[in-house]
Protein backbone atom coordinates (compact mmCIF):
# COMPACT_ATOMS: atom_id res chain seq x y z
CA UNK A 1 0.00 0.00 0.00
CA UNK A 2 1.36 3.42 -0.87
CA UNK A 3 1.98 6.11 1.72
CA UNK A 4 -0.47 8.95 2.19
CA UNK A 5 0.75 12.50 1.70
CA UNK A 6 0.79 12.90 5.50
CA UNK A 7 2.98 9.83 5.95
CA UNK A 8 5.37 11.30 3.37
CA UNK A 9 5.45 14.60 5.31
CA UNK A 10 6.06 12.74 8.59
CA UNK A 11 8.91 10.82 6.90
CA UNK A 12 10.29 14.08 5.43
CA UNK A 13 9.79 12.86 1.87
CA UNK A 14 7.65 15.93 1.13
CA UNK A 15 8.58 19.35 2.56
CA UNK A 16 6.16 21.10 4.90
CA UNK A 17 6.13 24.21 7.09
CA UNK A 18 6.27 22.37 10.41
CA UNK A 19 5.10 24.33 13.45
CA UNK A 20 5.23 21.57 16.09
CA UNK A 21 6.48 18.01 16.49
CA UNK A 22 6.85 15.46 19.25
CA UNK A 23 6.98 11.66 19.40
CA UNK A 24 3.25 11.26 18.70
CA UNK A 25 2.12 14.14 16.46
CA UNK A 26 3.28 16.54 13.76
CA UNK A 27 1.67 19.92 13.01
CA UNK A 28 2.26 21.83 9.79
CA UNK A 29 0.68 24.62 7.76
CA UNK A 30 -1.96 23.57 5.25
CA UNK A 31 -0.86 24.40 1.68
CA UNK A 32 -4.52 24.96 0.75
CA UNK A 33 -5.40 27.26 3.65
CA UNK A 34 -9.06 28.07 4.30
CA UNK A 35 -8.33 30.71 6.96
CA UNK A 36 -5.47 33.11 7.76
CA UNK A 37 -4.19 30.41 10.13
CA UNK A 38 -4.73 26.85 8.93
CA UNK A 39 -2.58 24.15 10.47
CA UNK A 40 -3.01 20.40 10.28
CA UNK A 41 -2.01 18.24 13.22
CA UNK A 42 -1.61 14.54 12.48
CA UNK A 43 -0.79 11.56 14.63
CA UNK A 44 2.36 9.77 13.55
CA UNK A 45 0.55 6.49 14.12
CA UNK A 46 -1.49 5.62 11.07
CA UNK A 47 -5.19 5.77 11.92
CA UNK A 48 -7.13 6.11 8.66
CA UNK A 49 -10.03 8.06 10.19
CA UNK A 50 -11.71 8.66 13.52
CA UNK A 51 -14.32 5.97 12.83
CA UNK A 52 -11.50 3.40 12.65
CA UNK A 53 -9.85 4.38 15.94
CA UNK A 54 -9.92 1.71 18.63
CA UNK A 55 -9.71 1.92 22.43
CA UNK A 56 -5.94 1.35 22.22
CA UNK A 57 -5.73 4.69 20.34
CA UNK A 58 -7.10 6.64 23.32
CA UNK A 59 -3.70 8.02 24.33
CA UNK A 60 -2.83 9.31 20.88
CA UNK A 61 -6.34 10.76 20.37
CA UNK A 62 -6.20 12.65 23.67
CA UNK A 63 -2.68 13.82 22.91
CA UNK A 64 -3.79 15.01 19.46
CA UNK A 65 -6.50 17.24 20.94
CA UNK A 66 -4.35 18.58 23.78
CA UNK A 67 -1.53 19.41 21.37
CA UNK A 68 -3.99 21.02 18.95
CA UNK A 69 -4.99 23.42 21.73
CA UNK A 70 -1.33 24.03 22.60
CA UNK A 71 -0.41 24.71 18.96
CA UNK A 72 -3.39 27.06 18.59
CA UNK A 73 -2.10 28.97 21.62
CA UNK A 74 1.41 29.14 20.18
CA UNK A 75 -0.08 30.54 16.97
CA UNK A 76 -1.78 33.34 18.92
CA UNK A 77 -5.32 32.00 18.55
CA UNK A 78 -6.19 31.29 22.20
CA UNK A 79 -7.42 34.80 22.96
CA UNK A 80 -9.74 35.30 19.98
CA UNK A 81 -10.67 31.67 19.36
CA UNK A 82 -10.24 29.01 16.74
CA UNK A 83 -12.01 26.01 15.26
CA UNK A 84 -10.87 22.39 15.33
CA UNK A 85 -12.20 20.17 12.55
CA UNK A 86 -11.88 16.42 12.05
CA UNK A 87 -13.35 15.16 8.79
CA UNK A 88 -14.50 11.53 8.59
CA UNK A 89 -15.40 9.89 5.27
CA UNK A 90 -16.25 11.42 1.91
CA UNK A 91 -19.42 13.20 3.04
CA UNK A 92 -17.47 14.64 5.97
CA UNK A 93 -14.94 16.19 3.59
CA UNK A 94 -12.13 13.69 4.19
CA UNK A 95 -9.60 13.83 1.34
CA UNK A 96 -6.60 12.12 2.97
CA UNK A 97 -7.15 8.75 4.66
CA UNK A 98 -5.02 9.59 7.70
CA UNK A 99 -6.71 11.00 10.79
CA UNK A 100 -5.91 14.68 11.20
CA UNK A 101 -7.25 17.77 12.88
CA UNK A 102 -7.54 21.16 11.18
CA UNK A 103 -6.74 24.16 13.38
CA UNK A 104 -8.45 27.18 11.79
CA UNK A 105 -8.29 30.75 13.03
CA UNK A 106 -7.37 34.34 12.42
CA UNK A 107 -10.91 35.34 11.39
CA UNK A 108 -14.45 34.81 12.66
CA UNK A 109 -15.84 31.38 11.76
CA UNK A 110 -19.37 31.10 10.40
CA UNK A 111 -21.92 28.54 11.55
CA UNK A 112 -22.99 26.21 10.18
CA UNK A 113 -19.76 25.32 8.39
CA UNK A 114 -19.79 24.04 4.82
Amino acid sequence: MSKSVFEKIIDREIPAAIVYEDDLVLAFRDVNAKAPVHVLIVPKKIIPRLAEAVPADSQVLGHLLLKAAEVAGRLGLAKTGYRLVINNGPDGGETVPHLHCHILGGRPMAWPPG
